[in-house]
């Protein structure tokens, strides 16, 4: 007598595939027309730019970032500030070197430094600066209403230290005559002036 196994031998390997209908098919290319027309080009185009025609492209943009370049650049111009805020650069860095008490002061002072998403034309495209900085200096903000106030100030401490050279200069020892006459009256002249600069 033959006993027959309900389970016939398992095959080795993949199983087989399921047959494809073809209805099926034409969906699945449709569904991928359309997924490749929404999604950008990932190849670039089969055949490069002409290098002259790149060349001159390149040339006009760096043309209208530099302008005329023998009229000279000033590195350290500063962008116009919104309504309401003054920009000024500020020592970040000397000799490579960052000072933490001039920024804590700066800080204190009400500067904070611009965003590089406000200026993107004045770093580097390609890296990530989140401040926008020149040679140790960082390109800095506050509030227009603090600067005309700290300016204001400024000029009345100068006026005081003016004030207090010209009350010595005009103070006399006790017990002597004032310097009220005319003959000895120091003479001040109060005018600016350009501070010479050493040629070597």
């Amino acid at each position: 007598m033959d006993i027959v196994s309900e389970n016939p031998a398992r095959r080795r390997g993949r199983p087989p595939k399921a047959p494809i209908v073809r209805a099926e098919v034409e969906e699945e290319q449709v569904v991928m027309e359309t997924r490749d027309a929404d999604r950008p080009t990932m190849r670039p185009a089969l055949r490069e730019e002409d290098p002259r025609a790149a060349a001159a492209r390149r040339a006009a943009e760096i043309r209208g970032h530099l302008g005329e370049m023998d009229e000279g650049t000033d590195e350290f111009r500063a962008p116009k500030a919104p309504d309401g805020w003054e920009y000024e650069w500020k020592r970040k860095t000397v000799l490579g070197q960052e000072d933490p008490a001039y920024q804590v002061h700066l800080a204190r002072m009400g500067w904070e430094a611009v965003p590089t998403t406000r200026h993107p034309e004045m770093m580097p495209g390609m890296g990530n600066y989140p401040t926008i900085e020149r040679k140790g200096q960082t390109l800095m903000m506050r509030p227009a209403v603090i600067s005309d106030e700290a300016r204001q100030i400024e000029y009345r401490k100068a006026k005081n230290q003016v004030k207090q050279k010209e009350a010595q200069l005009n103070a006399t020892p006790e017990g002597t005559l004032t310097r009220d006459d005319a003959r000895v009256r120091p003479v001040i002249n109060k005018a600016y002036e350009a501070i010479p600069v050493p040629k070597d």
